[in-house]
């Protein structure tokens, strides 16, 4: 689709012209010329007409706009839809353009997001566009701009539609290298051959056998088959990962593109622990635009979602250092495992370091710079160090 420019139809609309067209009226009246009267009076009228017509157009005009998605990941399309209803007896010309900004692209076959059409008495209008994600962020589909007028387009007049909506677009996933995490698994036995249950999770209900707590009955279950009914609990995996960014470092480097392969890797590995059955929790000293810096330890569905919406919002721009913001927080489970990316080991990964250790919590560090060498056998105080183009198997296929 092209794009539609602002144009005038005709020099006839143009003020000076106007009253040119009228001072030949005065004329052709003062001398009695018929025929240039005539067409002077036409001019006159349909201008006049256009002008009343246009002033009226924007009355009954109704505009809702909608996203099939929300949500995305860079690659990945959404469609705009766009409903715009003539609500009155006047005919109109409409034309319509959204405001998208950011890496919000039209898709193959568009190159912008305006159309134009005529709507007749109490016709509706649909206009539908493909938005083509391209890289990770937080970007504002704006409301849309409206020019109506008479049919002609003689005097189109401006209006903005309201409402603001927020496409989020999670960082992209990559394949990985598998990471291994210490087992803090209870008795050795992870998943369904731990004799430990969760009282928090309930598979469902099953008849009550004698001899079992009676703590566990489910009173409501019971009532309704009418004899003594036990919950089922979900054994208890104890695998908890935190994921944890250092945003500083990349600050201070401008690595911009290094930080953005780093949270892809984040994400994906996110990814991956949640498939495993992982509780999984997040923390940064970056900037997140409209949410939270950390996320805590948990299993729930929304925790994945939540987890990459954070990436998606995440500024590469610190406010505190991670180890600060580390020993604010007081509700670091037992059994944590952390995963630590940073750009490069300094004085605050030490720092991070001495905190999980202080605190028996195993941690894997994954450096992003080109220039980092291990020092001894690879491991820093509290954990072992990998180079993130090691964990990223799309890097590591490379000769």
């Amino acid at each position: 689709m092209e794009t539609l420019e602002s144009r005038l139809p005709s020099v006839f609309i143009v003020r000076p012209v106007q009253f040119l067209v009228g001072v030949c009226l005065f004329i052709s009246l003062l001398y009695g010329q018929r025929d240039l009267t005539i067409l002077a009076l036409l001019v006159l009228g349909i201008t006049i007409l256009a002008d009343i017509w246009s002033r009226l157009s924007f009355s009954g005009i109704r505009c809702a706009s909608v996203l099939d998605k929300y949500r995305l990941f860079p690659g990945e399309s959404a469609a705009l839809h766009v409903r715009v209803k003539n609500a009155k007896f006047l005919p109109v010309w409409l034309q319509m353009s959204m405001q998208v900004e950011g890496a919000l692209d039209p898709t193959a076959g568009e190159n912008s997001f305006t159309g134009d059409c005529w709507l007749l008495w109490y016709q509706q209008a649909h206009f539908n566009w493909g938005l083509l994600a391209r890289r990770r962020g937080v970007y504002r589909v704006g409301s849309g701009h409206m020019k109506v007028g008479d049919l002609l387009g003689f005097f189109p007049r401006e209006k903005r539609a309201e409402g603001d909506t927020q496409v989020i677009v999670y960082p992209r996933l990559v394949p990985l290298k598998p990471v291994l995490l210490p087992n803090r698994d209870f008795f050795g036995s992870p998943g369904a051959k731990s004799p430990v249950q969760d009282p928090i999770y309930i598979l469902g209900t099953r008849d009550y056998q004698h001899g079992w707590p009676a703590r566990h009955i489910h009173w409501k279950a019971s009532a309704r088959h009418n004899r003594l009914q036990e919950k089922i609990f979900e054994p208890s995996e104890q695998k908890k990962v935190l994921l944890a960014v250092e945003v500083s470092q990349f600050q201070k480097a401008n690595a911009s593109e290094r930080f953005e392969r780093t949270l892809e890797a984040v994400g994906s590995l996110a990814v991956l622990s949640y498939q495993r059955g992982y509780a999984l929790g997040l923390v940064t000293n970056g900037v997140v635009e409209g949410g939270p810096s950390f996320l805590s330890t948990g299993r729930s569905p929304q925790k994945l979602p939540a987890i990459l919406e954070i990436l998606a919002r995440l500024k590469m721009r610190a406010d505190e250092s991670l180890a600060d913001r580390l020993y604010r927080i007081l509700d670091l489970p037992w059994g944590l495992s952390c995963i630590h990316f940073s750009y490069d080991q300094d004085e605050g990964t030490r720092a991070t370091a001495q905190y999980f250790s202080h605190r028996r919590n195993p941690t894997i560090f994954v450096v992003c710079a080109s220039r980092f060498q291990r020092e001894g056998d690879g491991h820093t105080p509290g954990g072992k160090t990998y180079r993130l183009d090691e964990i990223r198997l799309e890097e590591a296929q490379k000769p």
